[in-house]
Parts: C-alpha cells; sequence; structure tokens
C-alpha cells in the first residue's frame, strides 16, 4: 500500500508531525492541512487521497463541518481526532458517517494501526464480489448496496457491518466477535458503537433492516 496518500488535518504543527512522521514510517504519503478551509480545498484539488484523519476543534472550519461537506461527494474513510470524550460527540461523528473516532491523547502506534486496517480492507480484493439476500444486493468491488433495485447510501463503516453480515448470515454474532471482525482487535471502544451503526444500518435498509435480528445479551443474526 505504498505511496497512499493520507490527509492529516490539525491545527497543531506538532501533532501533524507526530502522526506524519509514524505514517511516513509505513510507505504512506502524508498531505497536511492546519485547518477545516485548507483541508477542503486540499480535498477538492487532490482525487487520490485514500484516507482523512481529522481534527474536531479548528479554525475557519470545524472537524463537524469539514466531514459533513466531504461525505455529501465521497465515501473515503475518516478517521476523527478528538480531545473531547463524551458519548454525544462520538454519537455525532458516527451520525455524520466517521469511521473511526479517536480521543486524544492517543498512542501513534495505534493510530497508525488503524490506519492499516482500513486501507486495507479498502484496497483488498474479494472473492464473493457480489452478494444477494433478500432483495438486499451487495457489491464489494463497486462498494454498493441496492435495495429491490434502489441504491442506499451507506458509510465506510455501514458497509463493512452490512458485508460482515452476508458473510456470517445465519450465525448468532456476539458484540465482541463483530468487534474484533469489523473495527479490527486494535480497537478499544466499547459495544454501543455496534449498536449505534447496527440502529443506522436498519433505518437505511428499511423494512429490510429485519433482517438483522437482535439476541438479547450476545449480539446479533443476519437471516431472511
Amino acid at each position: 500500500m505504498d505511496d497512499l496518500k493520507i490527509l492529516v488535518v490539525d491545527d497543531e504543527s506538532r501533532m501533524r508531525k507526530l502522526v506524519k512522521d509514524f505514517l511516513n514510517k509505513d510507505g504512506y504519503i502524508v498531505l497536511e492541512a492546519e485547518d477545516g478551509q485548507r483541508a477542503l480545498d486540499i480535498f477538492y484539488q487532490d482525487k487520490d487521497i485514500a484516507l482523512i484523519i481529522l481534527d474536531v476543534m479548528m479554525p475557519k472550519r470545524d472537524g463537524w463541518e469539514v466531514c459533513r461537506e466531504i461525505r455529501e461527494t465521497s465515501k473515503v474513510p475518516i478517521i476523527m481526532l478528538t480531545a473531547r470524550g463524551e458519548e454525544r460527540d462520538e454519537l455525532l461523528g458516527f451520525e455524520l458517517g466517521v469511521d473511526e473516532y479517536i480521543s486524544k491523547p492517543f498512542s501513534p502506534k495505534i493510530l497508525a494501526a488503524r490506519v492499516s486496517a482500513i486501507l486495507r480492507r479498502t484496497n483488498q480484493s474479494f472473492d464473493n464480489q457480489i452478494m444477494e439476500l433478500g432483495g438486499i444486493v451487495l457489491n464489494k468491488v463497486a462498494h454498493s448496496v441496492s435495495v429491490d433495485g434502489r441504491e442506499i447510501d451507506l458509510s465506510y463503516k455501514e458497509f463493512e457491518l452490512l458485508s460482515y453480515f452476508f458473510e456470517n448470515k445465519g450465525v448468532a454474532l456476539s458484540r465482541e466477535k463483530i468487534l474484533n471482525n469489523v473495527w479490527n482487535y486494535d480497537y478499544f471502544g466499547d459495544a454501543r458503537t455496534i449498536d449505534t451503526h447496527v440502529k443506522k444500518l436498519r433505518g437505511k435498509l428499511g423494512d429490510k433492516g429485519d433482517m438483522i435480528k437482535t439476541i438479547w445479551g450476545m449480539g446479533y443474526k443476519f437471516e431472511e
């Protein structure tokens, strides 16, 4: 995955340098922006950005505004960095389509591992490119989902979650297993992250959302 471009957006130059140094070691090309408006300018100018690491509190345009605008036209993976640790902020991030949410202070090694995991899943080839169940068609190559012929818009993590359900249809999945496989082993969040994404995914699937069954006290199962 050498030469993949990552946009790091933070108004603190020391933070940008710290993240850049770790990502450069992994072979990534790192672009920098010191505020939200500059981030959007770079994003529109460079169509090859593979992932964005985005701080929340910034001058001119904050992280929420930047994320909201990018999501209007792109599904590029976004990792949100913030000093805040309140649940409502994390939920807002997921509502806007954030793929990962990391609170400061954080380990640069953990951040680099999450970047690698997201890009590996984004760029890997799949044996089963198109899957269908109960009127839901999931195309892993095109990264698209349609319900009864109508395409629906899913965030990167919602798509990954639905893919995992498809691959394990009829199997009872614990929240821990879903976290380990969809959010990767290095995720240190809690099960509410899964419940939030399942709720949004069900809503976007409409009547087909009932195919995601809740197993009380354990997790979920996907079946017709």
